[in-house]
């Protein structure tokens, strides 16, 4: 090499600096660096509010449902019209069934959701508490 600066080489028995075992500080900082990544990617996405939106579309259907029934349910007893309905009463036990279930599971769905969120939470915690001891936050 001319001029500039020379490229130092370690002798024939020496390891060069890139290529010494790292101490054991280093490896602990590599696996709570490692234990972040795995939270960070598995927090990404959060299961929690899909359950959520999901509890809340079939909460919907069964508020409509509920409604449905209790009309139906008003037009079969309750109605003193000349008209009303006088025959068994299928629909309106089709309808109840029907929001019975779609109310069960829409709290099946909250209940699930509330659960995955109380574990996000601590994997969140735990996260926040890495990210801390790696010194990530500025």
């Amino acid at each position: 090499m001319s001029g500039g600066a020379r490229r130092l080489r370690p002798a024939a028995g020496q390891a060069s600096p890139a290529h010494e075992l790292a101490g054991p500080a280093e490896q602990a900082h590599g696996e709570l660096r490692a234990e972040h990544d795995a939270l960070a990617e598995r927090l990404a996405a959060r299961r929690s509010i899909d359950l959520v939106r999901r509890g809340a579309y079939i909460g919907f259907g069964g508020f409509i449902a509920t409604g449905l029934a209790v009309k139906l349910g008003f037009d079969r007893w309750v109605s003193t019209r000349a008209t009303r309905f006088r025959g068994p009463p299928v629909y309106f036990f089709i309808a109840l069934a029907v929001a019975l279930v779609l109310v069960a599971l829409a709290l099946f769905f909250f209940v699930r959701a509330r659960r995955h969120m109380r574990e996000e939470d601590a994997q969140f915690a735990r996260m926040r508490e890495l990210r801390r001891t790696l010194e990530l936050d500025p």
